[in-house]
């Protein structure tokens, strides 16, 4: 993709976050994307491009009044949005759309209009592990990072802190649904969910959602807000089932992502301001720094440790609060996409001074699948 070709030009979230038991998940995704048309001054008979997963990009057009040419339903679980990203770019810059709008709306603790739980009997999933006990995400994370913390040490203080610091950024977040500044003794006492995950290292239960609107990137300047520039982009797959991963220690999808943005913005490591991971629970931080190359293997857990991810730290690391205290429907791609475009805006709640590029990189299913967006704010 050509570097800084494409900007984001709209992005908002839902008007409320955390518990919505009056809105439908297709209201959801209406309410954002006309928070993210009013964003940027634009109109649905402006908008010739749709996106979505967990609803159908059909529905949603219809429902807001689009007629599109050109339309992407990729449903790879939580980072989603990201790949809708990079395929959005990638259709601005072959003339298949110019305006494009990309929605996400998830009922995911009132389940106004929400779909089943679980994967279907017939699934991969569904034949080879679901007869095994592992039920959720809770239970099927555990199988990576208990392998993890037998080979690299990773301990469950480590684990912990990983919380205690993205409760530090939530607490400068009046969106936040935890505030409560907490400690690694509040982590480890609270109360067990799936071994080793305790209550404060898992992701939130709540509703909402969020939009943005991408274009080509000499068109920015007609619009009011301050665009944001696509530098870089990647996604992979592995496995549907995460007892089938290469490595229960790294994500083969994280790396092949990672390095295809990395390669297509033409940045090193040093060049970052501001890092968004996907953080359902706890552990995956640690991985996607590791991943990424950020830091070597094993050492990720300490990083953060020793502050380098927490407010006046060198690396800023999930500034929202992330999906342990900021907000998590189910698919927290989109709130780490908003958050890298706010502190390039400059209008994040926890801003991080002078942030020129911002790297925001997700999972789908339990390690399936990743998507990486690397954004900057300089043309």
């Amino acid at each position: 993709m050509k570097q800084k070709s494409v900007a984001i030009v709209g992005a908002a979230e839902t008007t409320q976050m955390g518990i919505i038991p009056d809105m439908s998940v297709i209201e959801l995704h209406a309410d954002a994307a006309l928070n993210a048309m009013a964003d940027c001054g634009l109109k649905p008979s402006d908008i010739d491009g749709v996106a979505t997963a967990g609803e159908s990009p059909v529905a949603v057009a219809h429902h807001l009044g689009i007629t599109p040419t050109y339309v992407d339903g990729t449903s790879v679980g939580g980072c989603s949005f990201m790949l809708h990203v990079r395929h959005a770019a990638a259709a601005i810059n072959e003339g298949l759309a110019t305006t494009v709008l990309i929605t996400h709306g998830e009922s995911g603790r009132s389940r106004v209009g929400a779909g089943r739980f679980g994967p279907a009997a017939a699934s991969l999933q569904g034949q080879f592990e679901a007869p095994y006990g592992a039920s959720g995400p809770p239970s099927m994370f555990t199988i990576p990072v208990l392998r993890y913390m037998k080979e690299l040490g990773l301990t469950h203080e480590q684990l912990a802190m990983v919380a205690v610091v993205q409760r530090e950024w939530a607490g400068m977040n009046p969106r936040a649904s935890f505030r409560d500044p907490i400690t690694v003794e509040d982590v480890l006492n609270s109360r067990m969910i799936a071994y080793p995950f305790r209550l404060l290292e898992c992701c939130l239960v709540t509703d909402g959602g969020g939009a943005l609107i991408l274009t080509s990137a000499s068109r920015a300047k007609d619009f009011p807000t301050k665009p944001v520039y696509i530098l870089g982009t990647g996604e992979s797959t592995e496995t549907p089932m995460v007892s089938q991963m290469e490595d229960f220690t790294s994500s083969k999808a994280f790396r092949v992502s990672g390095k295809k943005a990395f390669d297509e913005a033409g940045i090193s490591h040093a060049d970052v301001d501001h890092l968004m991971i996907y953080d359902a629970f706890a552990h995956l931080p640690i991985y996607a720094l590791e991943d990424l190359g950020f830091c070597k293997r094993g050492e990720a857990a300490g990083f953060i440790w020793e502050g380098n991810t927490r407010p006046g730290g060198k690396l800023p690391l999930n500034t929202n609060g992330g999906g342990l205290s900021y907000m998590h429907s189910g698919m927290y791609g989109m709130y780490a996409l908003q958050e890298s475009v706010r502190q390039l805006r400059g209008t994040a709640p926890a801003q991080v001074p002078g942030a020129k590029i911002s790297i925001s990189h997700g999972v789908g299913g339990m390690f399936a699948a990743s998507g990486t967006i690397i954004m900057t704010n300089e043309k």
